[in-house]
């Protein structure tokens, strides 16, 4: 068995763990929205047709907020198709997913189902077939409180206060051929600078996020996060990462996927400081990972309807999740976590039934995923700061990121209590591991996330052989944690004074 040494420190501090970090995706994508969060008629539904099984399990995952309505839904969006009677709301061909989007849910549903949930909004707006004034129209429905068009329409639907939406997406992935309105990096960033400016005469203390890359593999990266910045740098909070995993050639390869993560990370952080550098800048622009997950985006439940058929909500992207991909899901959080210095706000794609951690069926069952796990623990104990975990131990030899760490980790720490994230990404062995720890403190608890068949899935029938339990054989003595993490694992260990 291989061994590993760990030191944890609180001197060590990267940073405060940020709740946004926690955030998640709703889009008009699939079953996402009708037949997730929202089904008038099913038997768990409230008097706004919202499922009220989903909302429990939205509020035990700590979701903490939701971006919203997309995606690539939004660059062909209107949003005021989604607001006033229902009955009078006109049906969309959505050209992103090749499906019609009756409109039956908007803005104001959202917005009350975020209040129901205990969650903050992200708004996006369409800047690829619209741009200046949609961001003006929707932030004044949103932000205003009476007295202009739009303020007014808002009250007149039913919602005397504004929403004070303060994360704004300037629009999505448009660095992508595949995006309605793609553009240049020129293009798109005097259009997210424009926009921007002129949303800030309405709410001066809007956080506004401009797009980034689609992913690390983009042909356009770096050179697109450096003219994009140039561009908007005066007007913008934050730039977008986007990144999705899934196995391919092999597993040991897919352990490691939050290597891609951190050295995405940070070479949009270095981009940045390099365009703050040029400007004589003390600006500091964070990161919103605002859509991350495994995604198996060859498998046929990711391929649209095509031709005639324009389908209401059709199950698209309904990836069924094993054991390894929670393993690399619980890996990706660590990742965030120790970036917590740069990435501000991070939004896991998607929430409900699109490759998501919760799965609804219609009139039927609400159901956890293996990831759904490792999210709600990390979520619900991750307090105080971000400590980085010195590692000393074995390594694995990649393809595609060389030498790299078997075991990954972060701790987080408040004057009370301490929680320590640890993955084992090897395949095969396990790894006794010794941690050392500030003195003076007791083990709360340990769990494990692991089971023999990688491969095993949850199901509406079973989505509890495999979930966290408590791991045996841990102990600490005195400032010496030791344990033994299982292969291709996910231990969480509680600590207090």
């Amino acid at each position: 068995m291989s061994t590993a040494r760990l030191v944890i420190n609180p001197a060590f501090a990267v940073g405060p763990v940020r709740r946004r970090t926690f955030g998640s995706f709703a889009e008009h994508l699939g079953r996402c929205i009708y037949t997730g969060i929202y089904e008038p008629g099913h038997p768990a539904a409230d008097e706004d047709g919202y499922r009220t099984d989903v909302l429990e399990l939205v509020r035990e995952l700590g979701v903490s907020s939701v971006r919203y309505p997309g995606g690539n839904f939004v660059s062909g969006y209107r949003w005021e198709d989604g607001v006033g009677p229902v009955d009078q709301r006109p049906a969309r061909l959505d050209l992103a997913w090749h499906s019609l989007e009756p409109n039956t849910f908007g803005t104001d549903e959202f917005m009350k189902w975020a209040a129901k949930a205990d969650v903050e909004p992200m708004m996006a707006i369409n800047l690829g077939t619209r741009g200046i004034q949609e961001g003006l129209d929707i932030l004044e429905y949103c932000n205003v409180p009476g007295g202009s068009h739009h303020a007014e329409q808002r009250r007149a639907n039913g919602a005397d206060e504004p929403y004070r939406v303060k994360m704004w997406c300037l629009g999505n992935e448009m660095d992508g051929p595949w995006q309605t309105g793609h553009k240049t990096p020129e293009e798109y960033g005097r259009l997210a600078a424009e926009t921007g400016r002129a949303m800030r005469m309405i709410d001066p203390g809007l956080e506004l996020v401009a797009c980034g890359s689609s992913g690390r593999s983009m042909p356009t990266f770096g050179e697109w996060e450096r003219i994009v910045l140039t561009e908007s740098w005066d007007q913008v909070d934050m730039i977008s990462a986007h990144a999705y995993y899934a196995e391919k050639d092999s597993l040991q390869e897919f352990l490691v996927s939050a290597e891609d993560m951190d050295r995405f990370i940070d070479s949009v952080a270095a981009t940045a400081d390099a365009v703050a550098a040029a400007r004589k800048s003390d600006k500091v622009i964070g990161i919103s990972f605002d859509e991350w997950n495994v995604w198996y985006q060859e498998r046929t439940p990711s391929k649209p309807p095509t031709g005639d058929d324009w389908p209401v909500a059709p199950r698209l992207l309904e990836d069924h999740y094993n054991v390894a991909d929670a393993i690399v899901v619980a890996n990706l959080l660590v990742s965030l976590l120790r970036h917590t210095d740069r990435v501000w706000s991070a939004s896991q794609a998607q929430l409900v039934n699109v490759i998501a951690p919760i799965m609804a069926e219609p009139e039927g069952p609400v159901w956890k995923q293996t990831t759904f796990h490792p999210f709600a623990l990390t979520s619900k104990y991750a307090q105080g700061d971000v400590l980085r975990v010195i590692v000393d131990g074995p390594t694995i030899e990649t393809e595609q990121f060389g030498t790299v760490q078997a075991l990954d980790a972060v701790a987080t720490w408040s004057e009370e209590a301490g929680a320590l994230f640890l993955v084992n990404r090897h395949e095969t062995e396990a790894v006794a591991t010794t941690c050392e720890v500030p003195a003076g403190l007791t083990l709360t608890e340990a769990v494990v996330l692991q089971h023999d068949d990688p491969y095993w899935q949850a199901s509406p029938e079973d989505d509890t052989t495999v979930a966290p339990r408590p791991l045996e054989g841990v102990t600490l003595d005195g400032a010496e944690l030791s344990l033994e993490l299982p292969p291709m694992s996910w231990t969480m260990v509680r600590l207090a004074r």
